[in-house]
């Protein structure tokens, strides 16, 4: 298999937006994505934490809930693309969840990614209820159970969760997108199995060659590969993150997902990264 590789769509630009800290009031948060989108960015992402055992901050994001925060973003955007990087699903109700990303999707006009993880933060999951010895194979049922309310119809008979009979509405009127992110074997597999992008983290561009090889070589399918990094600030850090970035695009990422630090100044950061891309 080639080491390098053209990404299938062109690299694209995506942003995290700052969801970290609970004195950021939630329409600066908005401007920003809103800000995103003029900047040409094709994705924004949220994070998302219920109950973390620590403060919200650069461990811990999603201090307003990303897909109530993402359907208020869709009233004020019209081109970009809205997703969570990641929400943690086997904390969640797969019935809630399901209707929760087709309302979503249908109030977007469609621009809506569920960015689906399994969680890390045992205390976490205890503090809200939630099995974290089973959170693999949750996850993969939750997004087995969301596809067939969304596409398929009759019963579902699941592990964790069944049902004989139910009319499940909105219907979605397109596919409603998947992305699985993590950089585990098993990370890579569910998003072989089950998803429409897979997005790393903390990779640089010879680690996502490895990762996204690994990738095709569990499936055929056109499973998207992008990553995640980080310039919070800095003349030296900035240097190295436009590099990195045109390092991941050269060695074919589909996406590139920029995190710009705290909110404040976060803009700026934002538009000074997006001049140097061109």
């Amino acid at each position: 298999m080639s080491e390098l590789t053209e990404p299938m769509t062109g690299t694209r630009f995506q942003v995290v937006l700052p969801d970290e800290s609970p004195h950021v009031p939630p329409e600066a948060l908005v401007d920003l994505g809103v800000r995103a989108e003029s900047l040409g960015a094709h994705t924004v992402w949220l994070p998302d934490h219920l109950l973390p055992p620590e403060p919200y901050g650069p461990t811990f994001g999603g201090v307003y809930e990303p897909l109530v925060t993402l359907a208020h973003l869709s009233a004020r955007t019209s081109r970009v693309r809205l997703g969570t990087s990641v929400l943690v699903v086997p904390m969640r109700d797969p019935f809630v969840l399901a209707k929760q990303v087709a309302t979503l999707h249908a109030l977007s006009a469609g621009r809506f990614v569920l960015g689906a993880g399994v969680g890390w933060q045992a205390e976490e999951f205890a503090a809200v209820g939630a099995d974290f010895a089973t959170r693999g194979a949750r996850t993969d049922e939750a997004l087995r159970l969301l596809r067939h309310l969304f596409e398929g119809e009759g019963p579902f008979e699941g592990r964790f969760h069944s049902y004989e009979r139910g009319v499940f509405e909105p219907r979605p009127r397109t596919r409603v997108p998947v992305m699985v992110g993590g950089v585990s074997e098993r990370a890579l597999r569910r998003a072989a199995d089950r998803a429409d992008e897979w997005q790393g983290v903390g990779l640089d561009a010879p680690a996502f060659v490895r990762a996204r090889n690994r990738l095709r070589e569990l499936t055929d399918r056109p499973v998207r590969a992008g990553t995640r990094i980080v310039w919070e600030g800095g003349e030296a850090g900035f240097g190295r993150a436009v590099a990195s970035y045109r390092a991941l695009a050269a060695a074919g990422a589909d996406a590139v997902a920029v995190w710009f630090g705290d909110a404040e100044g976060f803009g700026e950061r934002m538009e000074r990264f997006a001049d140097a891309l061109g």
